[in-house]
């Protein structure tokens, strides 16, 4: 099954999890003309990890870093354009786990596409689009 899929930026920032914080970035990133294509955030003992899914990952470091927060790691990432409907995702993971791939970052955005995050990722789009 051919899957339409394209590449994006995944940038991972480390925020302090405090009242503000988050709204503060994103400030930051609306002020310098980052548009947030997909998020996906998690706390755990008062730390916060947001992954943010951005067209312009130089113009986002730039910000990120400007304003003193922690950008921990950025890569590209697989989006997918899936289905909303029962076995999708299965099916994907199916296809690349028969292949030897660990998927190691997984979240949707708002228009349905499904960021993987795994390695090696050529390999993987080749996988998909088989």
């Amino acid at each position: 099954m051919d899957q339409n899929l394209r590449y994006g930026w995944d940038l991972t920032v480390r925020l302090e999890h405090k009242l503000g914080t988050l709204a503060a970035l994103g400030e930051a990133l609306g002020a310098d003309g980052v548009n947030i294509d997909g998020i996906c955030g998690v706390t755990t003992e008062g730390e916060g990890l947001l992954h943010l899914l951005v067209e312009d990952p130089e113009i986002a470091r730039r910000s990120i870093e400007k304003r003193g927060f922690d950008l921990e790691f950025e890569r590209r990432v697989l989006l997918v354009d899936i289905i909303n409907q029962p076995g999708e995702l299965g099916g994907i993971a199916r296809r690349l786990a028969d292949a030897g791939l660990s998927i190691d970052l997984l979240y949707l955005t708002a228009g349905m596409d499904l960021v993987i995050g795994v390695e090696p990722l050529e390999q993987a789009s080749a996988i998909l689009r088989a």
